[in-house]
């Protein structure tokens, strides 16, 4: 089946999402098409203003409207702590924490085979951002990939030197999970991550 060219413009702008194969492609345009046209228009205007209007805080780098986004504004948070993080999705997980530091967001993760170099992901910033302010820790909470921990190691070597306390997440075993149900990197993180207990 051939769709009309603008059918056909619309299920390829729907494939740039992440996730979205040409045949979900083709199953949200029509669903969007047949069914939801008030939906798909309210969808249109929203996307169109974001994209117009949303660009990056200017202190912590993570997506707004305004000049400071709502942690950096808030004057109840702890300006001695710096939580570092690969992108906003991850603040909003943070958030979730009960944490009440500063955050940083970086454009990604260290990736030399796809070209993205400290200056792509915003070391340089984050550097004018720490030499700007009073930090005295900084909490490295990227991914536990192999990218995500080479970019919390190349920070560290950059931060320690300058008489920061640098100290980076703990990855382990999941609240409530069993231990055999967990892999052995997960197992390794949270050996590696331990802590003395205490009373």
């Amino acid at each position: 089946m051939s769709f009309s060219p603008l059918i056909s413009q619309l299920i390829e702008s729907l494939r740039v999402l992440p996730g979205i194969g040409q045949k979900s492609a083709q199953r949200i345009a029509l669903q969007l098409l047949e069914r939801n046209r008030q939906g798909a228009l309210k969808l249109a205007d929203a996307l169109t203003k974001a994209m117009q209007q949303v660009g990056y805080c200017k202190q912590c780098h993570t997506l707004t409207e305004e000049e400071l986004c709502p942690q950096c504004l808030a004057s109840n948070r702890d300006d001695n702590l710096l939580c570092i993080v690969e992108g906003p999705l991850d603040v909003f997980a943070i958030e979730q924490t009960g944490y009440k530091g500063r955050y940083f967001v970086l454009k990604g993760h260290l990736s030399p085979l796809d070209g993205l170099g400290p200056e792509a992901i915003g070391i340089p910033e984050l550097l004018k951002r720490i030499h700007e302010a009073s930090f005295k820790e900084v909490i490295l909470a990227t991914n536990s990939t192999v990218e995500g921990e080479a970019t919390a190691h190349y920070i560290a070597q950059l931060l320690i030197p300058q008489g920061l306390l640098v100290s980076r997440i703990a990855y382990g075993v999941p609240l409530g999970g069993e231990l055999e149900l967990v892999d052995g990197g997960t197992l390794s993180h949270a050996f590696a991550g331990r802590r003395p207990f205490s009373n």
